[in-house]
C-alpha cells in the first residue's frame, strides 16, 4: 500500500473494532515508510520532506479516527468512567489496546535514548493530538481533568509516615508541616531550581501530601538554597524548565509538559478531587490557600506557578518573566491566567517580547502582593499565612472557590487545555525551538 495515496482514501465510518483494524494497518505502513528513510538526523533534504509528508498525512488520518472514536476509546479503557487513569497511564493503555494511535512506552524510551530533541521523530505529537481530541469531548475531557486531580499513588504510599513525622524528603522537593502551615520546597540546587521530569513529579507529590494532611490549613511554595557561586547558597524560587535537558531530549511531553499542568498546577489551583461525582459544577475539592515566597526570580514555569497562588511575597529586586520567545513554545497555562493579573497588553509583552516584571515596580506588583528584604522573608511568611486564614479555614476556602469559579470555570480550563495540548505538541518538535535553544541557551556549554 502506498501511504500517500492511502491517506487520501482512508476514512472511518464503521465500528471501533473494524476501524481500529484498518487504522492499525495504515499506521504500520506509514511507520515502515518513515523507517525506510533512515534516522531523522541522517536524512537528506529530500528525505526530510518525504518524512514530513508521511507524518502529515498519517496525522490527518489519525485525527479522523480520533474524531469518531476517542470517546469510545476512553470509555473502553476507563470502564465507562468508573476508574481513573493519569495521562501517561491512559496514553500507554491506548498504545497497547489500539496499535498505532499513539506511541508505545518503548518507542518513547527509544527516542529519549537518542539524547537530542532534534534526533527524534516527533512521536510525542501523537500523544498531544490524542489528549486534545479527548479534552474536546466535554464529558470525557472533564473526567480526565478530575482523574488528574486524584492524589498520586506515591503520595498515598508515604502519607501515613508524613502524618507521623511532619516531614517528607522526596528528592527534588520537600514538604514539612510547621503548626498549621505546610511548606513545600523545590530542591534542585545543581540546576538553580529549574524543573525537569523528576522535579515536577516530586513537587506534585509534595503538594498532594500538604493537601491531604488535615492539620495543614495553608501552604507555602518556596525554592531552596542553590549551589551556584553567583547566589552563594541563597534561595531561588524557580528557574523554569531545564532547557539543557530539553535540548538533549530529556523532557517528556506527557510526563512533564502535560501532567505538570493537569497535576501540579491544577492541584495548587483547585485542590484534590475526592468526591464520587465529576459531572457537577460545585468545585467540590479538598483545597487550601497557597502563598508563593519568591527569592531571586520566578522564570517561565516559576512565573506560571505564581499565576495560581493566592498571595505572593517577593524579595526586593526579584523578577518574574516568561521567556517564551527565546524558547519557542507555549508557557503552560500562563496565556490563560496571566492576563487576569496584568492585563492582555502586558501579558503579550511578557510572552512575545520577554518583558521582565520587576517585583518593586507597579507592573511587578500586579503579580506579587508584597516585597520584603531577603532577611525578612521568614517573618513575612508567618504574618501572611496567619492573615490568609484569619477569617477561618472554611470561609477562606469558600471565597477561594467563589473567586475561581468566576474567573476560570472548568469548561474554560478544559477547552484551553485541549488547544494547549495540540499546539504545544507541535511547538515541542518545531525546528525553530532547537535553533532558539542553540543560540539563546548554548546548551553545549552547560552540564547535564
Amino acid at each position: 500500500m502506498n501511504v500517500h495515496s492511502a491517506a487520501r482514501d482512508i476514512d472511518f465510518r464503521s465500528s471501533l473494532t473494524a476501524d481500529s483494524a484498518v487504522a492499525a494497518k495504515y499506521f504500520e505502513t506509514a511507520d515502515a515508510a518513515l523507517r525506510s528513510l533512515g534516522p531523522p538526523s541522517a536524512r537528506s533534504d529530500a528525505a526530510r520532506r518525504d518524512a514530513q509528508e508521511i507524518k502529515t498525512r498519517a496525522r490527518l488520518a489519525k485525527e479522523r479516527f480520533l474524531r469518531r472514536h476517542v470517546g469510545e476509546i476512553y470509555d473502553t479503557l476507563t470502564d465507562s468512567g468508573s476508574k481513573t487513569l493519569r495521562v501517561c497511564e491512559l496514553l500507554y493503555a491506548v498504545a497497547e489496546r489500539f496499535p498505532g494511535v499513539v506511541p508505545t512506552r518503548q518507542r518513547i524510551a527509544d527516542e529519549r535514548a537518542l539524547k537530542h530533541q532534534s534526533a527524534k521523530e516527533g512521536l510525542e505529537i501523537d500523544q498531544g493530538l490524542f489528549i486534545a481530541h479527548l479534552l474536546a469531548d466535554p464529558e470525557r475531557g472533564l473526567h480526565l481533568v478530575h482523574a488528574m486531580l486524584r492524589p498520586k499513588r506515591e503520595a498515598l504510599e508515604v502519607f501515613a509516615q508524613f502524618q507521623k513525622t511532619g516531614v517528607a524528603d522526596l528528592g527534588e522537593a520537600r514538604v514539612e508541616r510547621k503548626g498549621n502551615v505546610g511548606h513545600v520546597t523545590l530542591t534542585n540546587p545543581n540546576f538553580l531550581n529549574a524543573e525537569g521530569d523528576r522535579t515536577a513529579a516530586d513537587l506534585e507529590t509534595a503538594a498532594d501530601l500538604a493537601l491531604l494532611d488535615d492539620r495543614i490549613e495553608v501552604c507555602v511554595l518556596r525554592g531552596g538554597p542553590v549551589d551556584h557561586p553567583k547566589y552563594a547558597g541563597r534561595r531561588i524560587f524557580n528557574s523554569g524548565i531545564n532547557l539543557t535537558h530539553l535540548f538533549y531530549g530529556q523532557i517528556a511531553f506527557a510526563d512533564f509538559i502535560i501532567e505538570r499542568e493537569f497535576g501540579l498546577l491544577n492541584k495548587i489551583y483547585r485542590g484534590l478531587w475526592q468526591s464520587e461525582s465529576y459531572g457537577e459544577q460545585f468545585e467540590d475539592y479538598v483545597e487550601k490557600p497557597w502563598l508563593g515566597a519568591v527569592e531571586s526570580h520566578a522564570i517561565g514555569g516559576g512565573c506560571q506557578l505564581l499565576c495560581v497562588m493566592d498571595r505572593v511575597v517577593a524579595v526586593h529586586g526579584s523578577y518574574f518573566n516568561l521567556p517564551a520567545s527565546k524558547e519557542g513554545f507555549i508557557p503552560g497555562s500562563a496565556p490563560l491566567r496571566l492576563p487576569r493579573l496584568v492585563g492582555i497588553q502586558l501579558a503579550r509583552q511578557g510572552i512575545f517580547f520577554e518583558r521582565k516584571f520587576m517585583a518593586d515596580t507597579p507592573e511587578g506588583q500586579m503579580i506579587c502582593d508584597e516585597t520584603v528584604s531577603y532577611e525578612q522573608m521568614d517573618k513575612a511568611i508567618e504574618v501572611n499565612t496567619t492573615q490568609m486564614i484569619r477569617a477561618g479555614f472554611t470561609s477562606t476556602v469558600s471565597n477561594r472557590k467563589a473567586l475561581r469559579v468566576g474567573q476560570e470555570p472548568l469548561s474554560v480550563y478544559r477547552r484551553y487545555m485541549a488547544t494547549y495540548a495540540r499546539q504545544q505538541a507541535f511547538c515541542f518538535y518545531d525546528p525553530k525551538l532547537i535553533d532558539n535553544l542553540e543560540h539563546s541557551w548554548k546548551p553545549s556549554s552547560r552540564r547535564m
